[in-house]
C-alpha cells in the first residue's frame, strides 16, 4: 500500500492541483519530512495559506510570489503546531495582514491520559514542537471557514498532535499528517495518542471522500482503501507487540527491535515512540502493564 518513490516535485514553486488548489512544497526534506512539507494555497482572489511551513525565508517569499495581480492572503490555517508546519505563520501575517487560525496552543486537544501523563514527567522524543505557537483565532470541530469562493470544514483529528485538524474542502480533505502520501504517521505520547489518532481514522473513513491532499507526499486518490490500509497497518504493530510481550516483558526499545526488523536505523527512534504509543494504548485496554513508573525505559508486561 505505500506509494511508489516518484513524488519529486519541484522546491518553492506553486503547482496547479486544480481550480482554486495548489500546493508548495517546502525546502526541508528529511527522513521524518519526505520531500517536504506540503503548503497549500486555496481560492481564486483571497487566499488561504494552509501550513505555511517552516522557519524559511525562501519559502515565505515563494508563498508571496504566488500570489497574482488582484489576489491577497486573507487566512493563514496551521493544522497542527509541528516545527515544518507552523513557524512561518507568524512572519507571513506580518506581511500580509492575515490572522493565524488553528485548533489551539501547542497542547490544545490533548487527552485527559496524556495531560495526566505530560504531568507524572512523561517527556515526548523531540519531534520538534513549536511551543511558543499562539493562533489568533482558535476553531472548533464542525466550524466553517469562508471564503469569497472557497470554504473549509474544520474536523479535529487528534492523534498525532493533540490540536491536529483536517479541513474538509468539498470532497476533497486536506489530511496534513494524519494521513500522509508516503508514510504512515507518527504518534508519539504524550503530544501524540493512539487511541485517538484511531478514532480519527474511523471519523475521517465514515466520510465519502475522493482525494486526500496530505502535509507530506503526494495526492491520495484512494482515500478509503489509504484509511483500511493505516488501521491495518496500527492493528499489526500491536498483534506484533503483544506477540512479543507473550516471551516476556520488555521495554519500548527492546519491543521496537523486535517489531520494526525492516525499518532503517535513522528512524528506529520515532519508530519507538510509536511502541510506546501502542503500550499506552494496550494500558487503556486493560492487556498490558507498566513495570514501574510510565517512561520510555518502563519494562511492560502482557496481562
Amino acid at each position: 500500500m505505500m506509494p511508489p518513490d516518484d513524488f519529486d516535485p519541484p522546491v518553492g514553486v506553486a503547482m496547479d492541483l486544480r481550480q482554486g488548489v495548489r500546493r508548495i512544497v517546502a525546502p526541508n526534506p528529511s527522513p521524518m519530512t519526505y520531500r517536504g512539507t506540503n503548503t497549500y494555497l486555496i481560492g481564486t482572489r483571497d487566499l488561504a495559506v494552509i501550513d505555511p511551513g517552516p522557519m524559511d525565508q525562501d519559502h515565505l517569499e515563494a508563498i508571496l510570489s504566488a500570489c497574482a495581480p488582484g489576489q491577497r492572503v486573507t487566512h493563514i490555517i496551521v493544522t497542527h503546531s509541528h516545527l515544518d508546519h507552523s513557524p512561518l505563520a507568524a512572519p507571513l501575517s506580518e506581511r500580509t495582514g492575515a490572522p493565524v487560525y488553528a485548533f489551539g496552543h501547542a497542547t490544545a486537544g490533548r487527552s485527559a491520559v496524556m495531560t495526566e501523563l505530560a504531568a507524572s514527567g512523561l517527556v515526548g522524543g523531540g519531534e520538534g514542537i513549536d511551543h511558543g505557537f499562539v493562533p489568533d483565532v482558535e476553531l472548533e470541530d464542525g466550524q466553517l471557514i469562508i471564503g469569497k469562493d472557497w470554504q473549509l470544514e474544520v474536523i479535529h483529528t487528534s492523534g498525532h498532535l493533540g490540536n491536529h485538524i483536517c479541513l474538509g474542502l468539498g470532497d476533497l480533505c486536506l489530511t496534513a499528517d494524519h494521513v500522509m502520501g508516503w508514510a504512515s504517521s507518527l504518534v508519539s505520547p504524550p503530544d501524540g495518542d493512539l487511541t485517538d489518532f484511531m478514532a480519527s481514522c474511523a471519523r475521517l473513513r465514515s466520510r465519502g471522500w475522493s482525494r486526500f491532499l496530505p502535509g507530506h507526499g503526494a495526492e491520495i486518490a484512494t482515500p478509503a482503501a489509504r484509511l483500511d490500509w493505516l488501521i491495518g497497518h496500527r492493528q499489526g504493530r500491536e498483534t506484533a507487540i503483544l506477540a512479543a510481550l507473550g516471551n516476556g516483558a520488555k521495554t519500548a526499545s527492546a519491543l521496537t527491535r523486535a517489531v520494526y526488523t525492516d525499518t532503517p536505523a535513522a528512524l528506529l527512534p520515532a519508530a519507538e515512540r510509536n511502541v510506546l504509543a501502542h503500550l499506552i494504548d494496550l494500558m487503556g485496554k486493560s492487556t498490558v502493564q507498566a513495570l514501574g513508573p510510565l517512561q520510555a525505559d518502563t519494562p511492560f508486561q502482557r496481562l
